[in-house]
Order: C-alpha cells, then sequence, then structure tokens
C-alpha cells in the first residue's frame, strides 16, 4: 500500500514508517523537520506544517492509507498552540482524506483523553471522555479523538490508537526529560512511586498502526473505535523510573512528596511562568503531577479482538534493550 505518515521525523512517525518499510510499503513523510535520513531509505519526503490545509492537501494525495501521527505534545502552554496542530491539523487531514479519496485513516491518540485525574486500573475504552483537564495537550487530543471518531463512514474508515507512554531507543520526550531532571536533582517520585503503570515498547506501538491499518474497512470491528495500546505489564512507576536511570548508568531517585505537594508546586510553576510570560515549560506541571501521582494501566482486550495486537516487549526486556543503547551510545561517543 502507499502510505502516508504525518509528523515522520518525530519517534513514533519514525517507527511506523520502519515497520511499513520492512513491510515492502510505499512510504510518504510529512512534517516539518528535515529528512535527509528518510530519504536515504527510499522514502518520499514532503515539508509542511499539518494547520497548512492545502500542504496537506499535497501530502495526502495517491496515498492509500493515512497515518496521522503529528501532534504538539507537553503539558504546559497556550491553548491556541495547542488546537492549532492537534485540532485544526486533524481536521486538515481528515478533509484531505476526504478530498483525496482515502479510505483509511489512523490516528493516534493518547490514554490521557480519559484520565480524569485519579487512578484508572484495568478499565476499557468505555470510559468516557474527562470532563476536566489540566493541560492544553489531553484537552485538544480529546477534541481531535472526537473528530476523527465522528468522520468514520461508508468512504473514509478511521480509528484512533492511544498508546501510553511510548518508549525505548531514541525516544524524544519522556526518556530524556526522565534523565536531565535526575542529572540535575529535580527528579522526584510521588507518594513514593507506588502507583501501577503500563508503557508502550516503540516498535509495539508502531506494530499496532499498521495492524489497525490491515484492519481498518468501513464496516470492520474497529472502524470509529478508540483502542487502549500497552505492554500488558503494569508496574510501579519507582521501578520503571529507576529502571531507566540504571540502564542510563545513573542512581536511583528514592526522595518523595505527597501527592498535594506535588499538585500545588505543579500549580505554583505554572503561575510563576504564566506571569513571567515563559515559553519553556516549568519543571513541575500539574499534568505531571497528577501522571505521577495515580495509577493508569488498561484492558488490552479489544485490541487484541479487533486488531490482533499482541505486546511482545516487557518492561524488563525493554529495560534491558535501553541499556545495549546507552551502552553503545557511551562506546560511540569514546571513539
Amino acid at each position: 500500500m502507499r502510505a502516508l505518515v504525518t509528523g515522520g521525523t518525530g519517534f513514533l512517525g519514525r517507527a511506523i514508517i520502519r515497520r511499513l518499510l520492512e513491510r515492502g510499503d510505499g512510504v510518504r513523510s510529512f512534517s516539518r523537520g528535515a529528512h535527509a535520513d528518510l530519504e536515504m531509505l527510499g522514502v518520499e519526503c514532503v515539508r509542511g506544517d499539518v494547520a497548512d490545509a492545502d500542504a496537506v492537501s499535497h501530502a495526502v494525495e495517491h496515498c492509500d492509507v493515512v497515518f496521522h501521527a503529528a501532534a504538539r505534545v507537553g503539558g504546559w502552554g497556550p491553548r491556541q498552540e495547542f488546537a492549532r496542530t492537534n485540532v485544526a491539523g486533524t481536521e486538515n487531514v481528515i478533509a484531505a482524506c476526504r478530498r483525496r479519496a482515502v479510505s483509511r485513516l489512523v490516528f493516534t491518540s493518547t490514554p490521557s483523553v480519559v484520565h480524569p485525574g485519579r487512578d484508572i486500573e484495568g478499565a476499557n475504552e468505555s470510559l468516557p471522555y474527562a470532563k476536566h483537564f489540566t493541560a492544553a495537550y489531553p484537552a485538544t487530543k480529546a477534541e481531535a479523538e472526537r473528530l476523527v471518531i465522528a468522520a468514520n463512514d461508508a468512504a473514509l474508515a478511521t480509528v484512533a490508537l492511544r498508546p501510553h507512554l511510548i518508549w525505548g531507543p531514541g525516544d524524544t520526550q519522556l526518556i530524556p526529560r526522565l534523565l536531565e531532571r535526575a542529572r540535575s536533582g529535580r527528579l522526584r517520585l510521588v507518594e513514593g512511586g507506588h502507583k501501577l503503570i503500563d508503557a508502550t515498547w516503540i516498535d509495539d506501538a508502531a506494530e499496532a498502526h499498521v495492524l489497525a491499518a490491515d484492519a481498518l474497512r468501513p464496516e470492520a470491528a474497529c472502524a470509529g473505535r478508540a483502542y487502549f495500546i500497552a505492554q500488558n505489564d503494569p508496574t510501579p512507576a519507582r521501578d520503571l523510573v529507576n529502571g531507566v536511570l540504571a540502564a542510563a548508568g545513573l542512581p536511583p531517585v528514592t526522595a518523595s512528596v505527597p501527592s498535594r505537594v506535588a499538585w500545588l508546586a505543579g500549580a505554583l510553576a505554572e503561575l510563576l511562568w504564566s506571569l513571567g510570560r515563559r515559553s519553556d515549560e516549568p519543571p513541575l506541571t500539574r499534568f505531571a503531577a497528577e501522571q505521577l501521582a495515580t495509577a493508569h494501566w488498561y484492558d488490552l482486550s479489544a485490541a487484541r479482538r479487533d486488531l490482533g495486537y499482541a505486546p511482545s516487549i516487557s518492561t524488563a526486556e525493554g529495560l534491558r534493550r535501553l541499556r545495549v543503547h546507552f551502552e553503545a551510545e557511551a562506546a560511540n561517543d569514546r571513539t
């Protein structure tokens, strides 16, 4: 098939592209960043912004399926900036699919669209959207997911995937932030880090997207639905955090703060950043505090049944692979 991947230079976008190339599919990447390494792999690369409707329409032309992975992420920033990419960008992708007669759209969402700020343990997709959000990212992703689900019809089959905490070598978000805060001495556990969380190994996240595309058609069980994606390996937050630190050769974090203190610290940091009109992200936000203080792991039965999804990497194996990656990076730096 001929596939377009929006956000093709991102962590997940690159993984989806690699998986498609392995299968022999034709791939076009669309993103704002440079594509030189992707071009060397034989990927057709188009630079542009998903907020530009004409650019999106051009990128979608002659494609059979669109993987819409482009997004603005983070726990801080003006809502209009998130809405420009996450909402308006998604509207443009849907409109372009219709204009160019693309019949399949796989959208990358997030479990944060249903996170109410309290524990979620083994829940399935019957969870309603959260009524209140402490950051623009989950709020705008929820709005975008609704648009994608509502767009499903006989001409355009759509599906939304909610991979949870994507991680692995090449991660540009979760792991780098974790390591930076650990090295600066600013990393803390919340409530001892005892809450269980599930994450998603990068290759499993990419495989889930390809499986969804293969299963997707107007009459398919997955059409017009959203699915949780993860490793099916709930782990105490402290074990995952300290496992990543150990893989990078850093000592474990043991300091912990109560959840209420973390939330208030995040609120204060947001206030100070607002007053200072700062564009960088605060060291802690309410959104991050809620994520650190609560359990979040999900029932993956629907993804198994409708998509054939079966996670292949456990947390322990992921940490082993991450250690090998860091050791190889260190060896390269020495040479």
